[in-house]
This record gives C-alpha cells, sequence and structure tokens, in this order.
C-alpha cells in the first residue's frame, strides 16, 4: 500500500507507485556516486521534492483564498469589501503555482522513465528472452523503447489483455498514466503503461478510445496479431525450457561417460610393501 497521501505528497506517491520505495532518496542510496543509477536516482528525488513543495505552496494559496472570500458566499456585504483585490492579488498567484507545479510533475514523469530504463532488468541482455517477433521489432530502426517490452513483458501485457478487464487512465489532476485491472486495481504482476503503448503502436493490442482516460479508463483488447504473438510467445518458452533441459542433459552425459572411460588411478604403494635398497 502507497504510504503517501496523493492529495498531500503527489511527488512521493508517484515514486512509491513505480519503484516501491517510500522515500525516493533511496533510489541512489545503493548505488556509487558515478553511477548512472545514483545521479538519476538523486534526479527523480529532487523532482518528486520540487512537486511536492510547490503542491503545498499551491494547497496553501488555494485555501487562504477560499477563506478570504468565504463571507461573499455567505452573502455577508461587509466581507465583500476588497474581495477584487483579494482576486486580482491571488489569482494570478494560484495560476503561476499550478503552472509550476505541473511543470515540475513533467519533469518529474521524464525522471521516473529515464530511471527505469537504467535498471539492470531492462538490460539489452535480457532482450535474447523474448520471442523472436519481438526482438525484430526492438531492433527496428528508429526505435529507443525496447526496454519497454523486454524480459518478459510483453508476454505479461497479452496475457493480462486477454484475462480481460485491463484499463489505460490517465491522472486528470497530475497527467501521468497508468493502468488498471477488472477490480480497479494495480495489476499483479505489474504491467507498465509503455509496455501497453508500445504494444498499441506495434498494433498488437486495440485501445477504447471511445471511453475517458480518467473514467471508465480505455479497455484494452487483443487484436488478430496480437493474438498471434500471444500463441507464438507460449509456445516458444516451452520450446526454450526443453531445449535448455536437453543441452544441461548432454553435459552431465558427457562428464559421466568421460570419467567412465578415464584410467584408475594406480594405488600407491606403502613403504613396507616396497622392497629394501642394497646399501
Amino acid at each position: 500500500m502507497n504510504p503517501h497521501d496523493m492529495a498531500k505528497r503527489p511527488g512521493a506517491h508517484l515514486v512509491a507507485e513505480e519503484f516501491g520505495v517510500e522515500d525516493p532518496w533511496a533510489l541512489s542510496d545503493d548505488h556509487p556516486p558515478r553511477d548512472p543509477l545514483y545521479l538519476v536516482g538523486r534526479t527523480v528525488a529532487e523532482a518528486a521534492r520540487d512537486v511536492d513543495e510547490l503542491h503545498g505552496e499551491l494547497t496553501c494559496a488555494a485555501q487562504s483564498a477560499i477563506e478570504l472570500l468565504e463571507p461573499v458566499g455567505r452573502g455577508d456585504h461587509a466581507g465583500m469589501r476588497g474581495w477584487y483585490g483579494i482576486l486580482r492579488t491571488s489569482g494570478p498567484q494560484i495560476e503561476l503555482l499550478v503552472a509550476r507545479r505541473g511543470a515540475a510533475y513533467e519533469q518529474l514523469t521524464r525522471a521516473v522513465s529515464t530511471y527505469r530504463r537504467l535498471l539492470p532488468e531492462s538490460d539489452a541482455a535480457l532482450v535474447s528472452k523474448a520471442p523472436r517477433e519481438s526482438l525484430a521489432r526492438e531492433q527496428a530502426p528508429g526505435r529507443d523503447d525496447g526496454w519497454a517490452i523486454a524480459g518478459g513483458r510483453q508476454l505479461r501485457a497479452l496475457e493480462a489483455v486477454e484475462a480481460g478487464g485491463l484499463r489505460f487512465h490517465q491522472s486528470a489532476a497530475y497527467g501521468y498514466i497508468y493502468l488498471s485491472d477488472r477490480w480497479g486495481q494495480r495489476p499483479n504482476p505489474e504491467i507498465w503503461p509503455e509496455t501497453v503503448q508500445r504494444l498499441v503502436a506495434d498494433g498488437l493490442l486495440a485501445q477504447d478510445t471511445s471511453a475517458g482516460l480518467y473514467r471508465p479508463g480505455q479497455l484494452l483488447s487483443l487484436t488478430p496479431q496480437g493474438e498471434a504473438a500471444l500463441r507464438d510467445a507460449r509456445t516458444a518458452t516451452p520450446r526454450l525450457s526443453a531445449a535448455l533441459s536437453r543441452s544441461n542433459t548432454a553435459a552431465i552425459s558427457g562428464v559421466v561417460a568421460a570419467s567412465a572411460v578415464a584410467p584408475a588411478p594406480a594405488p600407491a604403494t606403502s613403504a613396507a610393501t616396497q622392497p629394501s635398497r642394497s646399501r
């Protein structure tokens, strides 16, 4: 469960949702100072801090304006004196804070995306575990989002859509994208929104754009290409496992055979049984 209230600390809330850490600064704790994950992790933490600070300032400014205008809302004529000056001062301040918070949140989402790309599980070596069709798409010229479907992410996303109820959302307040399952919860195992976006672009998933992104969210479904890719991925996994099993069995058999034909070592002769030498 996310320890941060989205209405109070939206920056820390997003980091906790994405990486499961309570403190955004923990993203850089386990990495040496020159490690890219250390540098980008600090950028994520700083951006989350900026978002939360600006959000707090905006909340306070809005609350102050509400309190000042409350008598006007009650129809208190005495309280209406100077109301235009209140709006002329508070309005631009609130508008500026809204713009600054929006820019800070955009910076945070970019930093989060960069950090995710640098995680070890998105390393290029894991691409070899994906189906051959996925590998070909990742190597297509002009594409730099192969990490989104590497490491079995494509198969998990296709299976989640096949199970039904997976929806694509965008936060109305903060603009970030997320997924929900048929129960309105975050999918488990986790499915990345970037994975879904990649599969939609590749024609493997269809997104119901007639529904709202905020509510109820846009339902995802498999296209004929997606159904074929899912079948191929499922049949490729057992073949790979069988090939690895045969390879390991052959290696073990070779070792056993080699040990069977190797000459047995000559027994050691004790000093008591050796013939005595003449002096």
